[in-house]
């Protein structure tokens, strides 16, 4: 499956953005890893397919929210709020059998999207 995201820029400290990633395939659990300079990549959030359960990093609860248009084989991160400490490069990720235990694992996903980066400016 190929992913393509979009909706990253420049914001200040308190504002919003929202990434929008679209699939070429259904049926995945979907969701975004980010990766700052010089560290780890690290989860966001993903959501599931079947249902639309959702999970999150502890440090973006209550100010990002995931979403996704099954019809459209979309997801998106609505973040609000924004910190510097969210800048990075984010990353959609899909996975058609990533089981809970795994979820925060990057290697639990065999797909990748090309990346957007998110700065927020203090």
């Amino acid at each position: 499956v190929q992913l393509q995201a979009s909706g990253g820029g420049l914001v200040q400290a308190g504002g919003s953005l929202r990434l929008s990633c679209a699939a070429s395939g259904r049926g995945y659990t979907m969701g975004w890893f980010r990766q700052a300079p010089g560290k780890e990549r690290e989860f966001v959030a993903v959501i599931r397919w079947n249902g639309g359960r959702t999970y999150y990093a502890d440090s973006v609860k209550g100010r990002f929210t995931i979403s996704r248009d099954n019809a459209k084989s979309t997801v998106y991160l609505q973040m609000n709020s924004l910190k510097p400490e969210d800048t990075a490069v984010y990353y959609c990720v899909a996975s058609s059998s990533v089981i809970l235990p795994n979820l925060e694992v990057p290697s639990a996903y065999a797909y990748w999207g090309q990346g957007t980066q998110v700065t927020v400016s203090s």
